[in-house]
């Protein structure tokens, strides 16, 4: 018996030792767990005074994050399990199994949450794909798909934690929420724009709009009228129904308000208020108010009536631009073609110059030409009459006119022609001075870039074959830029006055389209404080500065000039010919005009070159001197006018031509000899 007890406890006590290990290794596992799990749950109570759906939502996330945290903690510690069980033949047997090898029935309860099992998910030899998407299915890494915008794979609806299907029904029901919030948004917006366009419509003066003519009235009121405009908006009811009647062959009110129509332009005639229309326009209205009703009775439909009005609007556009282009094009063909009596002046001059012999005979004296202490003028032109009106009126206006001294250049076209004039018409005491541009031996292409340019064939492509416009403003430009003026070398000649002139100190350069109203001979007293040119700025806010002349996306204008630099005017300029030699202006020409061949500094003309060569060297000379914009702009007062020593017709309308300016031509025209008899022979002036 007792050795039966002693070989009883040899066996139990082995048996009795493991079992405990294994308790104790349990329980050590179960604290460990219990810790983690309690340290999330003392987190999650931190939220739970919070109702709201963001904190209800950060909950249910704790609350999965520490269950999955549980699991990677087991799995990380890799426990082994010592397991008993009973074989079947009775003996008692102990095996050893890791924890993420267990089944799935095997539950770990947590004192978390006693409502919650969290059951060990496990790998499956039989489905690998689905082992891998219960894995990466899970909680944490549903959010940080969402946030990614689902580059990862979603696990199967089926398979998915209820609180995650509850987290998706929320982010679906918030996306609901804001797509509707931007909808509302979008509609108040294209309120407000529709609000502010009626505003806009109803702000407009459509009377003032339609005097686009220079041959209408000068001065209208600005003041809508209220007949004339009722009868220009029934003309466009009228044509916008007659239109519909006529797609339903409805022909007898399709004849009556095309009828009613003419009699209702007829009876606005040219009236650009009230006050001009015939005496019939308002019973006229009335009748087309009637014809305009019973059309509305039968034919009115909102989208087909609107979409009429949008097509005559679309039409009416086409129309406006092609007339545009056209009276662009008229304008500008005007401006640069001689009139009939101002080219026969020169016909006539010249022939009389020859036939006459008055070959030898000179208009001056040679000391006076080249006395540096008389006042000196420089007129490049080619025309004949407007040379005559700056020295007439130039002369007129002079305190001491033997002093004064003109010097016209010309081309070789007009040099007979305008020597004849003022050998037949000399000015009182001054002294005049024609030479001819075909003289001057030294201006040639070899040292002329404008020569050079001007001969290429580049610039005659760009005037004779240039390619078509795109645009209407585009075609503007063409027009501007593409005048022959600039393909004359009168026009650059301004930069070669102390070639010209080389015993002369200072000269005062003036335009052939200005009108002296004052002496002018204080200018030579006027000290220029070393600067080259004396000229009025004309820049005025953001007008006529650099930037509007020059090209400043080319880096060398940007990283020369100034873009805010104000513009100033050639017209009437005084020169220190002196200090132009010592600066050597002429060459800052050349090389300015060598690098702009291709024209991607400026486009053309002189104007652009000059702000470059004459930068930082030209003095500002008081406004009083200098007036222009007499040939475009309409609202130039006359006590403007009278104050001004100089104004300049700069712009399309020169007081020489038929549109003209009305109320700026006199100030011109004072000053045409109208008794002479050149000028009534070609019926100038009449």
């Amino acid at each position: 018996m007792e050795a039966r007890c002693r070989r009883f406890l040899i066996y139990v006590s082995p048996l009795t030792i493991f079992f405990i290990l294994v308790m104790i290794l349990i329980a050590l596992v179960g604290a460990n767990i219990s810790d983690t799990i309690m340290g999330s749950r003392k987190l999650k109570g931190r939220w739970s005074d919070y109702g709201c759906r963001d904190c209800i939502d950060i909950k249910e996330q704790d609350h999965i994050k520490s269950v999955a945290e549980a699991d990677r903690y087991l799995d990380e510690l890799d426990v082994s399990i010592l397991v008993t069980y009973s074989d079947p033949y009775g003996a008692v047997r102990i095996g050893n199994a890791k924890y993420r090898n267990l089944s799935a029935s095997w539950v770990v309860k947590t004192p978390i949450d006693e409502n919650h099992d969290h059951t060990k998910s496990y790998r499956t030899q039989e489905d690998p794909s689905q082992d891998d998407m219960s894995f990466q299915g899970g909680d944490e890494d549903s959010t940080d798909e969402h946030q990614a915008g689902g580059n990862m794979p979603r696990p199967r609806n089926s398979s998915m934690h209820p609180v995650n299907l509850k987290r998706k029904k929320l982010r679906q029901e918030r996306r609901v929420c804001r797509t509707a919030e931007l909808i509302l948004q979008d509609k108040e917006i294209d309120n407000q724009m529709q609000v502010a366009a009626i505003d806009r419509a109803q702000e407009r003066d459509t009377i003032v709009k339609r005097i686009y003519t220079i041959w209408r009235e000068e001065q209208v009121n600005s003041k809508s009228d209220s007949t004339l405009t009722l009868m220009h908006n029934q003309i466009i009811m009228a044509r916008a129904y007659a239109s519909i009647a006529k797609a339903k062959n409805d022909t007898v009110l399709y004849d009556s308000l095309l009828e009613h129509a003419r009699e209702s332009r007829f009876a606005i005639g040219e009236g650009i208020s009230d006050a001009g229309l015939q005496p019939s326009a308002l019973v006229r209205a009335k009748e087309m108010a009637h014809v305009l009703c019973m059309a509305k009775d039968q034919l009115y439909d909102c989208i087909t009536f609107g979409r009429k009005l949008r097509t005559m609007l679309q039409s009416t556009e086409v129309n406006l631009n092609a007339l545009k282009k056209k009276g662009a094009f008229l304008t500008q063909l005007a401006v640069r073609t001689l009139p009939r009596p101002l080219h026969c002046l020169p016909l006539l001059l010249t022939t009389h110059y020859f036939q006459w012999g008055y070959e030898n005979k000179t208009l001056h004296c040679k000391e006076k030409i080249e006395d540096p202490s008389l006042y000196h003028y420089a007129i490049i032109s080619d025309n004949i009459l407007a040379t005559s009106v700056v020295v007439n009126s130039a002369v007129l206006h002079a305190k001491k006119p033997e002093k004064h001294v003109f010097h016209i250049v010309t081309d070789s076209l007009n040099f007979a022609a305008m020597k004849m004039w003022f050998l037949s018409n000399p000015p009182a005491s001054a002294a005049i001075h024609v030479e001819n541009l075909d003289d001057f031996t030294w201006l040639n292409s070899s040292n002329c870039p404008v020569l050079r340019q001007l001969e290429s064939a580049r610039l005659k492509e760009y005037y004779f074959n240039g390619r078509q416009p795109s645009s209407l403003a585009e075609e503007s430009d063409n027009f501007n830029y593409r005048n022959p003026k600039y393909l004359s070398m009168l026009n650059h000649l301004r930069f070669y006055l102390p070639q010209i002139f080389p015993k002369l100190d200072k000269i005062l350069f003036l335009d052939d389209d200005i009108v002296v109203q004052k002496d002018l001979a204080p200018l030579w007293s006027v000290n220029l404080r070393g600067m080259v040119n004396g000229a009025v700025e004309t820049c005025k806010g953001t007008l006529k500065i650099f930037s509007t002349y020059l090209n400043f996306s080319d880096p060398r204008i940007s990283k020369n000039f100034d873009p805010n630099a104000c513009g100033w005017a050639f017209g009437m300029n005084i020169l220190d010919l002196k200090e132009w030699r010592k600066q050597d202006i002429t060459g800052i020409y050349h090389r300015w005009q060598d690098m702009n061949e291709y024209r991607t500094l400026w486009k053309l003309g002189t104007l652009p070159v000059g702000l470059l060569a004459f930068y930082n060297l030209t003095y500002p000379l008081d406004r009083s001197w200098h007036l222009l914009k007499l040939g475009y702009e309409r609202d130039l007062s006359e006590e403007q006018i009278k104050k001004a020593a100089v104004i300049h017709y700069n712009g399309n309308y020169k007081p020489w031509l038929e549109f003209a300016i009305t109320k700026y031509k006199s100030y011109w025209s004072r000053f045409v000899m109208v008794d002479n008899t050149y000028l009534q022979l070609c019926n100038i002036m009449k």
